[in-house]
């Protein structure tokens, strides 16, 4: 009887198969699981950046332009605009009540933005179309019940807007002629009129401008290099010589490498990288003009 087997030379050609397949093979695989490992990586670094931006973005795009200000770890504040250092961590910026000023279902504001300068005195703004309760209740609602109407602040549209004097030194604001930002205060029964929000002090000798924007907070975005976190804070007041340390905050991003900030005029710059670990020397940035 005969048996079939393989012969020598069968033989050696499955060997050498064998050795092409295990040296390729693997390389391949690894190529294919690296390849792979990348683009998810990418994607999610992506993906997580453009959020970042975005939302840094959508809350600048309503800021009071003159307020933004570039904090350095020292807490050393300086005007964004001009400033061109890269040691500052922190952008901070004082906000317009966008939604207080879209209104309610019936598209009406609950504050107009606008002064009756003949009905006014040194004692009494008036505003009409403004609603001082319905202002005071969306106040509280976005703030998750930290502040109301009488923390809010007034900007005059057209006035001497000195950055010195937003409150950014940790100082109260004690009076509205040096003052940028107006503290005010509601009228009972009278929705439309704001009063003075500093103790023992009207609008006497102040340029009354008749438009201007409504303010409850300051925001900052907090660059930490130490953990790579970004964070935004919100809910305080700088013309109530409050930090944004006093603030709520919010997680942005984790492991940001590099957050910078550039101004030309009232136009922003932003800019946001990041990096991981599971790709060795890799990191990725988005950024976005705002105006």
């Amino acid at each position: 009887m005969r048996r079939a087997a393989f012969t020598l030379l069968e033989l050696v050609f499955v060997i050498v198969i064998m050795g092409i397949l295990a040296k390729f093979g693997v390389e391949l695989l690894s190529q294919a699981y690296t390849s792979f490992i990348f683009s998810s990586v990418d994607n999610r670094l992506q993906s997580q950046s453009a959020a970042a931006v975005e939302t840094i973005a959508s809350r600048l795009q309503y800021r009071i332009k003159d307020s933004v200000i570039a904090r350095e770890a020292d807490d050393d504040f300086f005007g964004l605009a001009g400033y061109s250092d890269d040691n500052a961590t922190i952008l901070e910026w004082v906000a317009n009540d966008i939604d207080g000023f879209r209104g309610n279902t019936a598209v009406l504001p609950h504050w107009s933005g606008i002064i009756d300068i003949d009905l006014s005195s040194s004692t009494t703004l008036v505003s009409p179309g403004t609603d001082t309760v319905e202002l005071n209740t969306l106040i509280g609602v976005l703030s998750g019940g930290g502040s109301g109407i009488d923390d809010a602040a007034i900007y005059f549209v057209g006035s001497d807007s000195d950055i010195n004097n937003y409150g950014w030194n940790g100082a109260a604001l004690a009076d509205h002629n040096t003052s940028v930002m107006h503290p005010i205060d509601d009228v009972a029964g009278q929705p439309n009129q704001f009063v003075s929000g500093i103790a023992g002090v009207d609008f006497s000798n102040v340029d009354v401008y008749e438009y201007y924007q409504l303010a409850w907070t300051a925001n900052a975005v907090v660059h930490t290099p130490a953990d790579g976190n970004l964070t935004l804070y919100y809910d305080y007041q700088p013309w109530e010589g409050e930090s944004y340390t006093d603030g709520k905050s919010a997680l942005i991003m984790e492991d940001v490498d590099t957050f910078r900030f550039r101004a030309v005029g009232s136009i922003i710059k932003i800019q946001v990288c990041v990096k991981t670990d599971l790709v060795e020397d890799y990191s990725l940035c988005k950024e976005k003009t705002v105006f």
